[in-house]
C-alpha cells in the first residue's frame, strides 16, 4: 500500500469514527438531559398517556401515533408512484423521456421542504377540505399526500439504482423467451433488486418520520390520538418545534428530550432492520 492509499484510508476511517462519535454524542446528550424525568420513574406514563400539561399529563403517545401514521401513509402513497417512475426511467425509456424524468427527480431533491409546505397549505389543503367537506383540510391525509411527494425522489433514485444493477444477461434471457416487460419486472427485476429497494424504503421512512415542516404546516397539530385520515395530528418533530418552555427546569422542557430519544430509537430500528435483511439477501 503506497503513501497516498494510506492517507485516503486514514482520512475515511477518521471521518467514519467522527460520524459515529457525533451520533453517539447526540444520543448521550438527550439521555443526559432527560435523566431527571427518567429518575422520577414515570417513563411509562410519558409513553402511554396523553399530553395535557394543565392536568399534569405529559404523555407523548398521540405524537408517536401521529408520527407513525404520517410516515407509513406517506410511504404507502409514494411507493407505487416511485416504482412506476423508476421502471419507466430504467426499463421502458432509459433514454429520452426517461433521462428527462431522472433530471426532474434530481431537481426535486434540491427543492426546499418549505416550498412543498406552502404548496400544501394553499393548494392541497383547500382541495381536501372541499372534497370531503369536513374539518379544515389540515389533517393526516393532506400531510401524508404532501410528505409522500417529498420522499418520492429518494425512493425513485434508490429504485432506479437497484434496477440498473440487475445483470443485463438476465434481462436478455427474458427477451429471448418472449417475455413482456411486465413479466421482466415481476419475475426478474424485483426479485433481484429488492434489497436495494428495501434500503431506499427504510431511508424514505426515516426521512418521513424526521420531517418537521410538512407536519408543522399541514397536519393540524392536534394533540389527540388520530382515529381517521381526516383528523388532525401532531408528530414528534412538530411537538419538539412547537413546545416552548422558558423554564429549562420545567417538565415540559425535559419531556422534549424523551421525544427525541423515541424518534432516535424508531429511526435506528428501521436502519438496523434494513441492514439485517440486506445482509441476508447477499448471503
Amino acid at each position: 500500500m503506497d503513501f497516498q492509499d494510506r492517507v485516503f484510508r486514514t482520512v475515511f476511517f477518521g471521518a467514519s469514527v467522527l460520524s459515529a462519535g457525533v451520533t453517539v454524542a447526540v444520543l448521550g446528550f438527550m439521555i443526559l438531559l432527560s435523566l431527571p424525568v427518567l429518575k422520577m420513574g414515570f417513563l411509562w406514563e410519558v409513553l402511554t398517556s396523553p399530553w395535557s400539561p394543565g392536568r399534569g399529563q405529559f404523555g407523548i403517545l398521540p405524537m408517536m401515533a401521529g408520527t407513525l401514521a404520517l410516515a407509513f401513509l406517506s410511504l404507502l402513497v409514494s411507493l407505487p408512484v416511485s416504482l412506476g417512475c423508476a421502471f419507466f426511467m430504467e426499463i421502458l425509456h432509459p433514454r429520452g423521456a426517461g433521462a428527462l424524468l431522472k433530471k426532474l427527480v434530481h431537481f426535486m431533491t434540491a427543492v426546499p421542504t418549505v416550498i412543498y409546505g406552502f404548496v400544501g397549505v394553499f393548494l392541497l389543503v383547500p382541495l381536501v377540505q372541499e372534497f370531503f367537506a369536513y374539518g379544515s383540510g389540515m389533517c393526516i391525509l393532506s400531510a401524508s399526500l404532501m410528505l409522500g411527494l417529498v420522499i418520492s425522489p429518494t425512493l425513485i433514485l434508490f429504485f432506479s439504482e437497484s434496477f440498473s444493477r440487475v445483470p443485463q444477461h438476465y434481462l436478455n434471457a427474458v427477451d429471448s423467451l418472449g417475455g413482456t416487460v411486465f413479466q421482466k419486472l415481476r419475475h426478474v427485476i424485483l426479485p433481484q433488486a429488492w434489497p436495494g429497494m428495501l434500503t431506499g424504503m427504510v431511508l424514505a421512512f426515516g426521512r418521513a418520520m424526521g420531517d418537521t415542516l410538512i407536519a408543522l404546516m399541514i397536519s393540524g397539530n392536534a394533540v389527540l390520538m388520530p382515529s381517521s385520515l381526516l383528523d388532525s395530528t401532531r408528530t414528534l418533530t412538530a411537538h419538539i418545534a412547537l413546545i416552548f418552555a422558558a423554564d429549562f427546569d420545567s417538565t415540559e422542557f425535559k419531556i422534549l428530550f424523551i421525544s427525541g430519544i423515541v424518534l432516535y430509537a424508531m429511526t435506528s430500528l428501521g436502519i438496523l432492520f434494513a441492514r439485517y435483511f440486506h445482509k441476508r439477501a447477499l448471503s
